[in-house]
């Protein structure tokens, strides 16, 4: 599920704010996700930075269709010890749907950060490599072999 299904541009009230489901993180987590979605670029693969509807600390979108970044969601309930996940810059994604993703979810990490990226922007790997930075940055990660 997750931003995937839940990502939209609002048609009305906040005109171009993109409606992105806030995760609700809670302790350190809530705090590494807050310095990584404070330190997201302002463009991302030539897509500039939207306001997100409701406003958190925890997403950021960009462009139209929307790019989204969510930090701090649940554990992927399709994430097993067997799945297979792309290694970018030394974070691994969990790809869904795995016959075209769209959605990314960083896993082995102490947060959990989904991102939603639509076709039209091309290959998924480079917005993942400008998200996987911060990732690598803010959210250490979690003992060899834990996902």
């Amino acid at each position: 599920m997750g931003a995937a299904l839940g990502v939209a541009v609002l048609a009305a009230g906040c005109a171009g704010a993109v409606r992105v489901p806030p995760p609700e993180p809670e302790g350190a987590a809530a705090d590494r996700c807050a310095a990584l979605v404070g330190r997201l670029p302002d463009t991302l693969l030539g897509a500039d930075r939207a306001a997100v509807e409701p406003d958190s600390p925890y997403v950021a979108a960009w462009g139209d269709p929307p790019i989204a970044v969510r930090c701090g969601v649940e554990r992927p309930e399709g994430l097993r010890p067997d799945s297979e996940l792309m290694v970018v810059n030394d974070v691994a994604w969990l790809p869904q749907p795995a016959d075209r993703p769209t959605l990314f979810t960083s896993v082995g990490r102490e947060v959990y950060v989904e991102v939603t990226l639509p076709p039209s922007y091309g290959a998924p790997a480079d917005g993942l490599v400008e998200v996987g930075g911060l990732v690598a940055e803010e959210a250490p990660p979690l003992p060899d072999g834990e996902l």
